[in-house]
């Protein structure tokens, strides 16, 4: 049982590890960021890498934040769709299936096949996306078929007794490249194609699509399945380590996370899971979450996107909000809460020249009130935390050097 005076806070920078990269003069976004209190937890704390993918398993953030929480992803992971379905509430029968399903804009390429041009249809709106899943649910539901509402372009199709192995491809892995050969394929593969066209039917001409046309937007013109899988069964932070906490996320992903881990789920207004999210409201709302539970998950999704963008520009300046705007003020303001303990970490590397996830080991940081002076040329950078020689290889595990049960 953990000392209950005592706060364990984890920030979790989605994507935030990279490549070098041109447009920064061959730094990273990390190296080239102007971020002191993100050095200053490497210069006073423990600092290295960490394996958030285990061979084998998708680079992706289900994985990485079950890491991230302590679970083994090889024992527990189901798929990142039941996750999301989690975090809606959604009940899952033993045989249900739930799909991942993005609203995405295909466009003819230079030959005339479809390419997958925006995996998030511009990033649009949840209202709109609500119009559109409203008109799919009420023309394309039933025999087995339900669809949810998600948040943006990030919805779930549930598929009562429903394959489990079919072959999908994450949209995101395939920006810019033909669609044709990501298609559904196995078993089940012949339905969802057909869901496909009859939703791209639906899609043609929608009013949503027509009215973001006319304002220079991008149309969802398809769905897109993918990261499939029933419900897990995990135990909870409380049931594995006696302690209660909670989880602040724009995303259904790391928000289901939570829930499954048994945390409060702390809903701010203002962030939005992109660019724009409001970083300082996110700050305020965990330090005020500290004051009644012990425990914070505070996800922050922008880099993860600029990654997926391709724009370093914009992940440095994402990094940089996030030093200024959540981790200055935690430092600030957790010594009036009494002792604490924080780590700094991705769930993923998304290189920039990838535009989508690898899976290399990535840089943490973990800062303790009482931490000593540490290397003052050090900084919370992928090629410092190489330096030092650190690598907790059962990722998993780094939970337990936080809470301090290892």
């Amino acid at each position: 049982m953990l000392g209950e005076k005592m706060k364990y806070i984890i920030i979790h920078g989605d994507g935030m590890a990279d490549w070098p990269c041109d447009e920064l003069g061959g730094k990273t976004p990390l190296e080239a960021a102007n971020k002191p209190n993100m050095d200053l937890l490497a210069t006073r704390g423990e600092l290295g890498l960490v394996a958030t993918i285990p061979p084998g398993m998708p680079s992706g953030s289900d994985v990485g934040t079950m890491t991230m929480l302590g679970y083994d992803p090889a024992r527990y992971h189901t798929g990142r769709a039941p996750i999301e379905a989690a975090s809606q509430g959604i009940e899952l029968a033993p045989d249900d299936v739930v799909f991942r399903m993005n609203l995405v804009s295909l466009k003819p390429g230079a030959d005339g096949a479809l390419v997958m041009d925006d995996f998030t249809s511009g990033h649009i709106t949840t209202q709109q996306a609500a119009a559109i899943v409203a008109d799919l649910r009420s023309q394309l539901s039933g025999d087995g078929i339900e669809f949810h509402n998600g948040v943006s372009y990030r919805h779930l199709m549930v598929w009562h007794g429903g394959p489990i192995a079919t072959h999908l491809t994450p949209p995101h892995d395939i920006t810019g490249k033909q669609a044709g050969p990501h298609l559904p394929d196995g078993e089940g593969a012949e339905r969802l194609r057909a869901i496909m066209d009859r939703a791209a039917a639906i899609l043609h001409g929608h009013p949503v699509n027509r009215a973001r046309i006319s304002a220079g937007k991008p149309a969802a013109t398809s769905v897109w399945f993918w990261g499939q899988g029933r419900r897990p069964a995990v135990p909870t932070l409380k049931e594995r380590f006696g302690i209660e906490g909670s989880v602040i996320s724009a995303v259904d992903l790391v928000n289901g996370l939570g829930r499954l881990a048994g945390l409060e789920r702390i809903t701010v207004p203002g962030a939005t899971g992109f660019l724009d999210t409001d970083y300082a409201a996110k700050a305020r709302y965990g330090l005020k979450s500290l004051e009644r539970r012990d425990f914070l998950l505070l996800h922050i999704e922008a880099p993860d996107e600029a990654g997926h963008m391709g724009r370093a520009d914009l992940k440095r300046e994402a990094i940089e909000r996030i030093d200024e705007l959540i981790i200055g003020p935690l430092l600030r303001e957790l010594p009036a809460l009494g002792d604490f303990r924080i780590l700094l970490m991705p769930d993923h590397a998304t290189p920039c020249k990838l535009k989508t996830h690898s899976n290399e080991p990535v840089p943490f940081a973990m800062l303790g009130a009482a931490s000593g002076t540490g290397a003052a040329t050090r900084r919370y950078t992928e090629a410092d935390a190489a330096r030092t020689g650190v690598a907790v290889m059962d990722g998993y595990r780094l939970i337990e050097s936080l809470l301090g049960t290892r």
